[in-house]
């Protein structure tokens, strides 16, 4: 009854977080010409809006950090004092605030990685999305959660009754793994001590060239 009250909960939730994206974003489709920067259509706009599929649960994340795969992104959206006090394995930090500015276009606007995009929760990392989303740019997720889904999902997961099915415990046995992984002891909230710390992500950003204007004449 607990975990049926608790899915009524998050569904609930979601209703009202996919509400307010798409509101943003037909917003922005209103907007008069000269304020909006025109890279995507209505239309594909409000589909993506829509769409969940932008959103990457922690269990998924765990898998490809664990796995080493090469092929992700993670960018943390919170403020750089938050960033150094903890965040995800392999993570760069690009506060929200500044995910427009010319200096993280090469980290963000590209096609080599699937970028993850993550707070302390979903609202700013939405609204990152959403703003990165109108420049059209490419493979971009949400950590569904953020860091908060991610404490209470991964590094301190709940442990699942005997009436559940034998995919639950699947589940948390490998969420007790990723935990171990991650440097945190056997659900006490104790953290493993690392014999040396994680080496950060190295990413090279890519410039996209811009066109040349055309050279007046004579």
């Amino acid at each position: 009854m607990i975990n049926r009250n608790l899915a009524k909960i998050l569904a609930k939730r979601y209703i009202i977080l996919a509400s307010l994206l798409f509101i943003a974003a037909l917003g922005l489709v209103l907007l008069p010409e000269y304020k909006k920067n025109e890279h995507v259509t209505a239309e594909d706009l409000l589909a993506k809006v829509v769409n969940p599929e932008r959103y990457i649960t922690s269990d998924v994340l765990a898998d490809k950090i664990v796995t080493k795969d090469p092929s992700i992104l993670l960018i943390d959206l919170r403020t750089p004092k938050e960033y150094e006090a903890y965040t995800l394995q392999g993570a760069m930090n690009i506060p929200f605030d500044k995910i427009l500015e010319p200096d993280f276009e090469g980290y963000l606007n590209q096609d080599q990685y699937d970028i993850v995009l993550f707070s302390n929760g979903n609202f700013k990392a939405d609204q990152a999305w959403l703003l990165l989303t109108r420049k059209n740019y490419k493979n971009l997720h949400v950590l569904n959660g953020g860091i908060n889904g991610w404490y209470n999902t991964i590094l301190n997961p709940p442990k699942p009754t005997e009436n559940m099915p034998n995919e639950a415990f699947e589940r948390y046995n490998f969420r007790m793994a990723a935990a171990s992984y991650f440097g945190v002891g056997n659900n006490t909230g104790e953290s493993a001590v690392a014999d040396e710390p994680e080496a950060r992500k190295v990413v090279i950003p890519v410039m996209k060239k811009k066109k040349r204007k055309p050279e007046g004449g004579c």
